[in-house]
């Protein structure tokens, strides 16, 4: 009989870390797309700065703060305007 090794998720292994992480970074990386999307069919610009701060996020929760704002702001500058105004958000 051959030694059959299992992993199941949830057993903190090195791979499955490593595997949840990129994933989680996928979904970061394709969330920062679609807020850069919406804001470009908007025809809302985004300058370089405002396009390296989206794509630098990783924090699911901030980017879908972000792209919420994205469906509604004049200007893509305003994506950040409560952190800038509440620094326990940072």
């Amino acid at each position: 009989m051959q030694n059959v090794v299992t992993h199941f998720p949830g057993h903190g292994t090195l791979f499955e870390e490593k595997y949840l992480e990129g994933k989680s970074e996928g979904k970061a990386e394709g969330k920062a797309e679609d807020i850069l999307r919406v804001l470009a069919v908007r025809g809302v610009p985004v300058s370089d700065d405002v396009r390296k701060q989206v794509t630098a996020c990783t924090d699911l929760d901030i980017l879908t703060t972000w792209f919420d704002r994205s469906l509604t702001v004049s200007r893509a500058e305003d994506l950040f305007s409560a952190e800038e105004d509440d620094p326990a958000a940072s």
